[in-house]
């Protein structure tokens, strides 16, 4: 049985939640801020501006499951409210993500510490954790003789950086848009220390594995488990999107302004296709430089702001296509979330995704920085308006083959051998 930490419990997270508690694998779940959904922190009279955030991290698992390290949390949330920004401060705020993995991990460590000297024969025998906030937990794991799994959400960070930095000579404006170098070499030895100590593997697309030293792949289980995609809508008798014969395509940017993910590519693309009445470029996440600064390179756009995951189906569901030409990823939700809605694809292979693109019928793969080749396609989508319904009845089917209980039965498959069960 595992122990599983990690401090948020994201959409990956939930579903190896899932995939272990339905196998009888999961012996406890630790986190920071949430709790079972039918626990006591259920009953509490939360404020109306918190019950949102309870409902995020609230849990379909018995409340006995859940262990739970609320403080540092609730104060990396409180932070920016409070006018106590220093507190979340990267790596070095008391309650910064950082931090909170960090203090986590501790606790995991512990927990498994006295898990070890509880049990014997019939009790918990490995660790389930996530980047970052795995190195104590997995020391103690091997110290307790316990197998240690270790899932590895995005391109290890040492071959992330090296690409950063080469984009940073590349691209030097966009640079403080890339984000991904922001971290200490502390921490990107925390990074190797971790794979080290685990002894298996779990990544979410091809590109992630490859990022590993060849060290690494050899010496450890590595298993590619891919994310899942949400159900599709079902099909409608006749799309909205086809009302207006002659609009322009609607092509949708989803994530953080930064060219981490390509967005400088996209700009380029659509400067050299030249084409302004016939793309819409619409781009939806937070902006990592000021408004000013994307205006300023020669493209109209349509701003929409961040919203929560219904908002972003729903918008995807009036836009053509997604691009994404990213640079660093794992294996980017956004794309499932757009294939589930009969969006066309736009993506590189460090999306994550090359398996979910078949040429011309869901989507197209690019090299990362070639906007060139990405004016191509884009042109090829603008060219043949005609065949968007039968693009999106293929993107809705092969979301359906890529489906969350799919990544669950694989992770299961994946993982059970080390459970100890």
């Amino acid at each position: 049985m595992f122990l599983l930490v990690h401090p948020t419990g994201n959409t990956y997270v939930r579903n190896d939640l899932r995939a272990l508690h339905e196998a009888g694998l999961l012996w406890r779940f630790l986190t920071g801020l949430g709790g079972a959904r039918d626990g006591p922190m259920s009953k509490l009279p939360w404020p109306e501006a918190w019950r949102g955030q309870w409902h995020r991290r609230s849990y379909d698992l018995p409340p006995a499951l859940v262990q739970t390290q609320p403080l540092r949390e609730t104060l990396r949330l409180l932070a920016p409210r409070l006018g106590l920004d220093s507190l979340a401060r990267h790596e070095r705020g008391w309650a910064s993500v950082d931090a909170v993995f960090r203090a986590l991990d501790r606790a995991g460590a512990a927990l498994v510490k006295r898990a070890s000297r509880t049990f014997h024969a019939h009790g918990p025998k490995a660790v389930f954790t996530y980047e970052d906030g795995a190195e104590f937990t997995l020391a103690a794991a091997r110290r307790a003789g316990w197998a240690g799994v270790y899932h590895l959400p995005i391109a290890y960070g040492p071959y992330a950086r090296q690409i950063f930095q080469d984009e940073a000579q590349r691209l030097p404006d966009w640079a403080p848009t890339l984000q991904g170098d922001r971290d200490s070499p502390a921490k990107l030895a925390r990074k190797e220390r971790e794979l080290e100590l685990a002894t298996m593997v779990v990544c979410p697309s091809r590109f992630v594995l490859e990022s590993l030293p060849a060290s690494i792949r050899q010496a450890k289980r590595c298993h590619v488990v891919p994310y899942g995609a949400p159900p599709p809508p079902p099909a409608l008798a006749s799309d909205p999107r086809d009302a207006t014969p002659g609009r322009p395509l609607r092509l949708l940017f989803a994530g953080a302004l930064s060219q981490r993910k390509g967005l400088a590519d996209v700009f380029a693309a659509l400067r050299l296709l030249g084409r302004p009445r016939d793309v819409e470029l619409v781009l939806l996440g937070r902006p990592c430089a000021p408004w000013k600064f994307y205006h300023d390179q020669g493209v109209p756009f349509t701003p929409e702001a961040p919203r929560g995951n219904e908002g972003v189906l729903e918008l995807m569901g009036r836009c053509d296509a997604l691009v994404l030409p990213s640079l660093v990823e794992g294996r980017a939700i956004v794309q499932l979330e757009a294939l589930s809605r009969g969006l066309p694809l736009l993506v590189t292979p460090n999306a994550g995704g090359d398996d979910l693109i078949v040429p011309g019928e869901t989507g197209f793969l690019v090299p990362i920085r070639d906007p060139a080749r990405l004016a191509h396609k884009i042109a090829w989508l603008c060219d043949h308006r005609a065949q968007l319904p039968a693009l999106r009845a293929a993107c809705r089917a092969r979301a359906e083959l890529v489906s969350w209980e799919s990544y669950r039965r694989q992770m299961r498959a994946a993982v059970a051998p080390a459970s100890g069960d």
